[in-house]
């Protein structure tokens, strides 16, 4: 073999060599790429949880937003669903969590004391699940009487009277003149209290509550309070 011959060989040989390495590592190279394309990329959960009065979020749909006491919208969003809600104020004296307190969310009961004399203490008891206000003062309805007795303008409290779920508020009521000097007077077996709601009329029949079995006595007297937190100021 000649000199020329052996040469062309070995050129093209070492071409072939070149070019079969140049094709592997643009194989290897497109492989990479192949694979870096082929990975799932991470997709944020799209759970997340809007307090509408602060701008506030939390990715966490199920956490809970923090109380702030005003009433506030919540809008939920999960998997391009959204709801929307009216969250209330949480605090007691929210609007949204207070009621007017009636014979439907109450109980209300009499007793005769023996201090002071010829007094009737009426007792409002909150049997509701809310808290309830209680406004002004009852409009009572005895056996016979004519007209509402009016109320001792010198008990009005400063604030409406609030009672939470199983609290009492009271009313005191002066029966007849401890002196005899009262008109009129008869013995009543039976009454009924009236509320009043937030415009401060009485509102509905009322409910009927129990007195003793031989009555109470009633003059031109008869004079209630407004409805307060504390017995002892009611009879005082």
């Amino acid at each position: 073999m000649s000199n020329t011959v052996f040469r062309r060989r070995t050129a093209l040989l070492t071409a072939g060599f070149a070019a079969a390495a140049s094709l592997a590592l643009t194989a290897c190279g497109t492989g990479q790429d192949a694979g870096a394309k082929s990975t799932p990329t991470a997709v944020a959960d799209s759970s997340s949880t809007t307090i509408g009065s602060t701008g506030s979020t939390k990715t966490d749909a199920g956490s809970e937003a923090a109380a702030s006491g005003t009433d506030s919208a919540v809008t939920v969003s999960k998997s391009g669903r959204s709801s929307t809600a009216a969250k209330g104020s949480t605090g007691s004296k929210g609007s949204s969590g207070t009621v007017t307190c009636t014979v439907a969310n109450t109980k209300v009961t009499a007793q005769t004391v023996t201090r002071p004399l010829n007094h009737l203490l009426l007792a409002v008891k909150n049997t509701g699940s809310k808290t309830c206000y209680l406004y002004g003062y009852p409009a009572l309805n005895f056996q016979d009487a004519q007209a509402v007795p009016p109320v001792d303008e010198d008990t009005q409290p400063q604030a409406v009277t609030t009672l939470r779920p199983g609290q009492s508020g009271y009313a005191g009521v002066l029966l007849s003149a401890a002196d005899g000097s009262g008109s009129g007077g008869y013995t009543a077996k039976t009454l009924k209290v009236i509320f009043q709601n937030r415009a401060l009329d009485f509102v509905g029949s009322g409910v009927k509550v129990a007195l003793p079995a031989k009555g109470v006595w009633i003059d031109s007297s008869l004079t209630t309070t407004y409805w307060l937190a504390d017995p002892q100021d009611a009879l005082n």
